[in-house]
């Protein structure tokens, strides 16, 4: 049973940086940064704070830099509640940071430097009871899928990374899968499956569809969720979010179809407001959106 247990959160921690600018410099030029913000991020660590300050318990395994013991960072997520005991200290390098230029068209161009996840492939993960296995190195989430005693699986944006092998690896030990809507056709591509087959090998596999909602396939059957409508001001961190809500709520038993509701009210609130960790909902929070927009499946 996978009642109030943990979830081992295993991905990168970052930082976000955020800049705003008219047009982007071409080669061999300059151009003024017209503001510049730094925010808390990273995808398994976003969402390892929002499985914390929705109420369930989280875990953060993942890379940290030298710059990150005692940081502001660091209070932050352990203030949340998050369990830190599983990070690793990588001493040489600096904690990841994500480098986001947009224009005022909205266009965007983006920088990743990997720092201390960049040791990823030299650590070896622990056994987990439950492993949410967000973007990080494809042979150390290899390597923790086969450990744990059950996977969520998310590849996102890194998905490109992955080896057939890896890949094979991971899905066979997969109990949900999350994708959105361009990455389950690439995945089932990679492996060589139609997505009809992918989703009944897997079992549970969630597609997110931006702002047209999400799909939970299962048992041959497939539910469409309706995304909560609001005034979104940034979309980055809806995702994160959605799996948030997803898993809390799978892990107080609630119906699948609760479960998609569940995460699309908590990443309604992350997109109305810059920053993947600054707007998390606490349950009450959620559960007063749900219970608005979501009137038949009142919590």
């Amino acid at each position: 049973m996978l009642l109030d247990k943990t979830i081992s959160v295993i991905g990168h921690t970052a930082y976000d940086h955020l800049f705003d600018v008219t047009r982007f410099a071409p080669p061999n030029s300059s151009m003024p940064i017209n503001g510049y913000h730094i925010y808390f991020g990273g995808g398994a660590a976003n969402i390892a704070a929002g499985i914390a300050t929705l109420g369930g318990k989280s875990q953060l395994v993942s890379p940290v830099g030298c710059d990150f013991k005692g940081s502001d960072y660091q209070r932050h997520l352990e203030r949340l509640g998050v369990d830190t005991s599983l990070l690793y200290n990588i001493r040489d390098k600096k904690t990841a940071s994500a480098f986001i230029y947009t224009d005022e068209d909205h266009d965007q161009v983006t920088y990743f430097y990997w720092g201390a996840s960049s040791d990823f492939p030299k650590l070896e993960p622990p056994r987990l009871e439950f492993a949410h296995l967000a973007t990080a190195d494809p042979v150390f989430n290899s390597k923790a899928a086969r450990l744990a005693d059950f996977v969520s699986f998310d590849p996102g944006q890194d998905l490109v990374v992955y080896s057939r092998k890896c890949l094979d690896i991971i899905l066979e030990h997969t109990n949900i899968l999350f994708t959105n809507r361009h990455e389950i056709e690439r995945l089932a591509q990679m492996t060589g499956r139609s997505r009809e087959e992918l989703e009944a090998d897997i079992g549970l596999v969630v597609v997110t569809l931006d702002k047209g909602g999400s799909e939970i396939h299962t048992d041959g059957e497939r539910m469409f969720i309706p995304a909560v409508q609001v005034d979104a001001v940034d979309p980055t961190g809806a995702g994160d979010a959605y799996r948030v809500g997803f898993l809390v709520a799978y892990t107080r038993g609630y119906p699948l179809d609760v479960c998609g509701r569940v995460g699309s009210a908590a990443a309604s609130f992350v997109v109305e407001k810059v920053g993947c960790q600054t707007n998390l909902p606490t349950w009450e929070q959620m559960r007063e959106r749900f219970n608005n927009y979501y009137k038949e499946f009142e919590l």
